[in-house]
C-alpha cells in the first residue's frame, strides 16, 4: 500500500515536500514514480526514481528539475519517496500521485497511492 501525503494549500512561491510511504512492501525492490493530474487534464508523468536512485524526468518538467524547483528522492531505509517542490506556481495545482513498479517487472506502474492535493494560490 502506498500513502501519499504532504499536499496542501500554499501561496505562489511556497514549497511543499510530498512523501510517499510504502507499507507491506520493501520499497527498495521498486521503481517509484510521481504523477500529477491538474483540473480538466489527463494524468501526466512527472518523474521517477529507480530502486538504485537513478531518476528519470518527463522532458516537460526537465527545466523545473534542472533549476531545482522540483527534486525527486528516496530513502529506502524509511520506505519513503519524496517530491520536493519549490517556488510553486498556480499551474502546479494538481492531485499528485505516487506509484510503484517492481524493479524486475515491466514499465507499467502496478501500485498507486490515493493522491494528495496540491493547491497553489496566486
Amino acid at each position: 500500500q502506498l500513502q501519499a501525503s504532504g499536499g496542501g494549500l500554499v501561496q505562489t512561491g511556497g514549497s511543499l515536500r510530498l512523501s510517499c510511504a510504502a507499507s507491506g512492501r520493501t520499497l527498495s525492490m521498486y521503481d517509484m514514480g510521481w504523477f500529477r493530474q491538474a483540473p480538466r487534464k489527463e494524468r501526466e508523468f512527472v518523474a521517477s526514481i529507480s530502486w538504485s536512485g537513478e531518476s528519470t524526468v518527463n522532458p516537460e518538467f526537465a527545466r523545473e528539475f534542472a533549476k531545482g524547483r522540483f527534486t525527486i528522492s528516496r530513502d529506502n531505509a524509511k520506505n519513503t519517496v519524496y517530491l520536493q517542490m519549490n517556488s510553486l506556481k498556480p499551474e502546479d495545482t494538481a492531485v499528485y500521485y505516487c506509484a510503484a513498479r517492481y524493479r524486475f517487472g515491466g514499465p507499467i506502474y502496478n501500485y498507486w497511492g490515493q493522491g494528495t492535493q496540491v493547491t497553489v494560490s496566486s
